[in-house]
């Protein structure tokens, strides 16, 4: 059954009141149960919306009952023999309710329900001074046989619209998607442009910048080593330019790292094996992180097309990010690492997702179209090269990454990569999901 959404009185509600207003200045007019009945029959009407958003899966049973219950209180206030009150078509209400809101079958049975409940009035005539006539007879089946048309044909275009609605969602549904994805393709094309043209500005940059650091780094480490017995605050002064030298290499080569072409050797790869080389990479860098970490692989998953170093380096990245994030966790607060790889298909792709998410503070919405940009980033000694280096690598395995919503705090990365292809697809063992603690 399909629910109503409750709405304001509208005109068709005031066409109702006036149609029942009418009723009322109908003989007999004097009848005070009538009126009773027929402003019952109205405030029910205007309330019926919400009875049925209230109660979406009983409401219309409730509301053909409850409408059924007071035709049938009309018709017996409303003729010396109720079974031929004129007031009978009352019970088209509850018959075009029930085809609205119901199914073929249910319809039948609401509409062989009303014509019980109008034949219940034989049961108030009084047999010693009337009788029914075969005409009579045939009057009331005629009028039970028009119950049961007029139910089928408002039940018919009832149930059409419902599909058609139905039709119309799920083709508004795939448009949403369809919008969705041009507007993800239309971001990683800008995205690729910028890093393209950035990748060029930087390798020239870098080409510049390494060279006249090399002569400062060999110039400074004379001077250290000349002046360390005669003048040793200017030795030292001469290490912090050595030392500073060698923080600004490690820059360049990153911005390097960046722009380089990308010469991947791909070969098929086990993605389980190479984040678990990336976390045990990041355990060495912090080996007294508080970090609980969860790995949930899915048993029997296809090999990855990728270049074992490259992957490794994106993904020691983003494990990197996460440990950072929740190192300054206060006291006694969860710092927990989820690390999930199942199968996935994307756009028809088979593939691998590899799910790494933190209990952090999280990414601000503000900035979360922002952070695979390069040279964007929200550290206080941070570049905004790592994430702009790791969508670059998993563009280049023609995969993709998003930041997705994660819980009610940290950050949700989900990377994809296609399969390798087989040249016999094998039959796989049922995924479960293995679950252990490191």
């Amino acid at each position: 059954m399909l629910a109503r959404k409750p709405s304001t009185t509208g005109w068709i509600d005031l066409v109702w009141l006036l149609f029942l207003l009418g009723l009322g200045f109908l003989p007999p007019i004097d009848e005070i149960h009538k009126w009773f009945i027929l402003a019952a029959i109205a405030a029910f009407q205007l309330l019926e919306g919400r009875l049925i958003a209230w109660l979406p899966s009983r409401g219309p049973a409730y509301s053909v009952l409850i409408k059924i219950l007071l035709s049938t209180l009309l018709l017996y206030h409303t003729g010396e023999i109720s079974i031929n009150s004129p007031y009978y078509p009352i019970y088209y209400l509850p018959l075009i309710t029930a085809a609205i809101y119901c199914g073929t079958a249910a319809t039948l049975f609401w509409t062989a329900l009303t014509s019980l409940a109008y034949c219940s009035l034989l049961y108030t005539v009084d047999w010693q001074n009337f009788e029914l006539t075969e005409e009579g007879a045939y009057a009331l089946a005629m009028r039970i046989l028009f119950f049961f048309l007029a139910a089928i044909l408002v039940n018919r275009f009832a149930v059409e619209n419902r599909r058609q609605v139905r039709r119309y969602q799920e083709l508004s549904e795939t448009l949403e998607e369809t919008n969705r994805r041009l507007q993800r393709a239309e971001a990683e094309a800008r995205r690729s442009e910028r890093l393209a043209a950035l990748g060029q500005l930087s390798a020239g940059l870098a080409h510049e910048i390494r060279n006249p650091l090399g002569v400062i780094k060999g110039s400074a480490e004379m001077l250290a080593q000349k002046l360390r017995d005669s003048q040793p605050l200017a030795s030292e002064l001469a290490g912090y330019i050595s030392s500073e030298v060698n923080r600004l290499n490690a820059l360049v080569a990153r911005f390097l790292d960046f722009a380089r072409p990308q010469n991947l050797d791909l070969r098929p790869q086990r993605v389980s094996a190479i984040v678990d080389r990336a976390l045990e990479s990041v355990r060495a860098q912090a080996p007294n992180a508080r970090v609980d970490v969860e790995r949930r692989y899915t048993p029997g998953l296809p090999d990855i097309l990728a270049d074992e170093q490259l992957c490794e380096s994106a993904f020691a990245n983003l494990i990197l990010n996460a440990y950072q994030a929740m190192e300054n966790q206060p006291e006694g607060q969860d710092a927990a690492l989820r690390i999930s790889i199942t199968p996935e298909n994307s756009n028809g792709t088979p593939g691998v997702a590899v799910t790494i998410e933190d209990q952090g503070p999280g990414v601000p919405p503000e900035i979360r179209e922002q952070i695979f940009n390069p040279f964007f980033t929200s550290k206080k000694d941070g570049v905004g090269l790592g994430l702009a280096i790791v969508a670059k690598i998993v563009d280049g395995h023609r995969g993709w990454i998003r930041l997705e919503k994660g819980g009610e705090r940290g950050a949700r990365f989900h990377v994809f990569l296609p399969a390798a292809p087989k040249p016999e697809q094998s039959a796989t063992a049922p995924a479960g999901v293995a679950s252990n603690r490191a």
